[in-house]
């Protein structure tokens, strides 16, 4: 009898090992077809700058379903997106209706694309992207808005370095509140400064002090190639270019030297700073540099004592010129005396974090800015410059 009852437990046994595989072999396949569904429900999420659907665009990865539970991973086109809301409440709206879901976790992580080369300019190593700062005229606050810009999108995750190629006026220094000199490895290596995260160099570094520079072009040219090519940046997302002002020996030799993702025009409301303005934008235009768009800085004043808005030099001339010329507009900062006072003391506003007074609009102009840069990037072709 036992014999037999142990023959007995055998096959029952064995059918239980058999039914397990086959329950489990079912579950995986309803996993599979989950899965399928997810991906194509997935295809109608469309990326709302890019305009196609995160699947298309390699955006949606690590796609996995058990029991129900569903799980992705969202690689944006930048640390800085500002439709990262969007995109998820897009994303779990859609996966949400699939049959089988139950529950959607979505995570995030970013990739830069890296600009679109030039045959005839070799890249900058480990540099994705170049982002020129001018303004056709000095006073519009150019510099601080290439800090805040520079340090907010460092703040928002990516890698950034930036340069400070006004070499007659190099103020980058005192707002980033540093008087490190950089150090030389050799001839033909610099190492640069490290401030707020950012890797930085700047003439005011390597000549302090109120001792003018008086130098012709070529001079200026062979700076603009040491900062550019002897620098050790490493690996960068964005270099920041703050230019001086005009459309002079600067401008052109980063342009000839190196590939320019683009640049950002900064203005104030003043009919006066639109006139030169109007001129940077038509120099990079001549020489097929992406415009990104227009920063009206200096847009308005709220009293402090009776919250009214002041429009101190007008309002909206930046928004205006950026439809003229066809461009976006990045948007708008505010006089604060905020602004001013971390320029002066070398604790610039967006260090404090998005919330600080002053930095909410800096922010989301660098938002803005890494946003135009990743549809320039991925939608470009390659331009050729023209050096008339």
């Amino acid at each position: 009898m036992a014999w037999v009852d142990g023959c007995a437990r055998a096959v029952y046994d064995g059918r239980c090992f058999f039914r397990g595989r086959i329950r489990k072999k079912l579950r995986e396949r309803e996993w599979m077809a989950i899965e399928a569904a997810v991906i194509e429900a997935l295809r109608g999420v469309i990326d709302p700058e890019l305009h196609k659907d995160i699947i298309t665009l390699g955006m949606a990865k690590n796609i996995q379903v058990r029991d129900g539970e569903v799980s992705l991973l969202v690689t944006l086109t930048t640390p800085a997106c500002p439709l990262r809301e969007t995109i998820e409440k897009d994303v779990r709206a859609a996966v949400g209706k699939v049959p089988g879901v139950t529950s959607v976790d979505v995570k995030f992580d970013a990739q830069v694309p890296e600009a679109k080369r030039m045959q005839d300019k070799a890249p900058i190593p480990g540099v994705k992207n170049l982002v020129a700062v001018a303004s056709g005229k000095g006073g519009v606050g150019k510099t601080t808005v290439a800090v805040n810009l520079a340090i907010a999108l460092k703040n928002l995750g990516a890698a950034v370095g930036l340069m400070d190629a006004d070499v007659y006026g190099p103020n980058v220094p005192v707002m980033l509140g540093t008087t490190e000199q950089p150090k030389a490895l050799d001839q033909h290596t610099i190492i640069p400064v490290q401030a707020y995260g950012l890797k930085t160099i700047s003439m005011g570094l390597l000549n302090p002090g109120d001792k003018p520079l008086i130098w012709r072009g070529p001079m200026l040219h062979s700076v603009m190639q040491q900062f550019l090519r002897n620098v050790r940046w490493g690996q960068l997302d964005y270099l920041i270019v703050d230019l001086p002002p005009g459309t002079g020996d600067v401008q052109l030799s980063l342009i000839q030297t190196v590939a320019v993702s683009g640049a950002v025009i900064v203005t104030t409301p003043s009919i006066v700073a639109l006139a030169d303005v109007r001129k940077a934008v038509e120099m990079f235009r001549q020489v097929n540099v992406e415009i990104l768009g227009v920063v009206e800085n200096m847009s308005y004043f709220v009293c402090p004592h009776c919250a009214g808005r002041i429009d101190v030099f007008g309002h909206g001339e930046g928004a205006r010129m950026a439809q003229t010329f066809g461009v976006p507009f990045l948007g708008e900062i505010e006089i604060d005396p905020q602004i001013r006072i971390g320029g002066d003391t070398g604790k610039p506003v967006a260090s404090f974090g998005e919330e600080a007074p002053g930095a909410k609009s800096n922010y989301a102009m660098a938002r803005n800015v890494a946003a135009r840069l990743s549809v320039v990037n991925l939608s470009a072709v390659a331009p050729v410059v023209q050096i008339l």
